[in-house]
């Protein structure tokens, strides 16, 4: 018996703009993430990266294409069903900045326990859950007084995955989680992250560094100028790249090359991409 995906999208357009300042941002995007699957997003800035996370999401209009997550078609979904979809804990997203995923307002323990709590899920069960999310991140419950402005960036993003988490959800969209970060945080919330992978949660993970993701998802999807140009298993994509682009990304990142590309290979790819 074949496991339906949990995230399903098929022929996704987005345009920003009306008529003669009508700007493609994605074209005919279709991508798939399996149960307890990591699928890593990657592209350079402008690539359509986060307009992709953003439509998924329907923070972003789509002007075609079908989304399916978790079974449900949510192309039409309006504000009340998309926010019964994330109550109900489907889908959960972690921005890049983790301010914009905390109430500044609140403690770090009230932030782990107000979706839990509007879930009808009693007080002193969400609290033992937001205990127990905080130790999955690990991070101290000292830090349950705390408010996000009085922790480092670090304890911010673990908090925020936390937070994302806590109500189990079937999938989770990470839009650059680690890019900001120190490499000391980066590598604990990478370590996390494959915990979560083995875990069995859905991620899509969005970023423009290869090397981070390579070593967390299962499948790797390239976006170059709006299109996806490649996808495949990490492996594969990171070994045998066949779209210039890709080429160009995997001899950018030392750490998955024996020998780095030079300076007249890297520019070779530029010339081919740009002709």
């Amino acid at each position: 018996m074949t496991t339906a995906p949990v995230l399903d999208v098929t022929g996704l357009d987005v345009h920003y703009g009306v008529r003669r300042r009508r700007r493609r941002i994605l074209h005919d995007v279709s991508l798939s993430v399996a149960p307890g699957e990591t699928v890593g997003v990657i592209g350079e800035t402008g690539s359509g990266k986060s307009t992709f996370a953003r439509a998924v999401l329907g923070l972003a209009a789509a002007s075609a294409g079908r989304i399916v997550i978790g079974g449900e078609d949510v192309g039409r979904y309006g504000r009340r069903q998309w926010r019964s979809l994330r109550r109900r804990g489907v889908v959960q997203y972690v921005f890049q900045d983790p301010l914009r995923s905390l109430d500044p307002d609140l403690t770090v323990g009230e932030s782990l326990v107000e979706p839990l709590l509007v879930r009808g899920v009693p007080r002193a069960e969400a609290a033992g859950r937001a205990r127990a999310f905080l130790d999955r991140v690990r991070l101290s419950e000292d830090l349950l007084g705390r408010l996000p402005g009085e922790l480092s960036g670090g304890q911010r993003q673990r908090i925020a995955v936390a937070r994302a988490l806590v109500t189990e959800p079937k999938l989770v969209i990470l839009d650059e989680p680690v890019s900001a970060l120190d490499s000391a945080n980066r590598v604990q919330i990478l370590e996390i992250l494959k915990e979560l992978r083995d875990a069995g949660t859905a991620l899509v993970f969005i970023s423009h560094d290869l090397g981070s993701v390579a070593g967390v998802a299962d499948r790797i999807a390239v976006l170059y100028r709006g299109e996806l140009v490649e996808t495949g298993t990490a492996r594969d994509v990171i070994t045998t790249p066949e779209h210039a682009y890709t080429r160009l990304l995997v001899s950018s990142a030392p750490t998955l090359r024996s020998a780095p590309a030079d300076r007249v290979e890297r520019e070779a790819l530029r010339a081919l991409l740009h002709a």
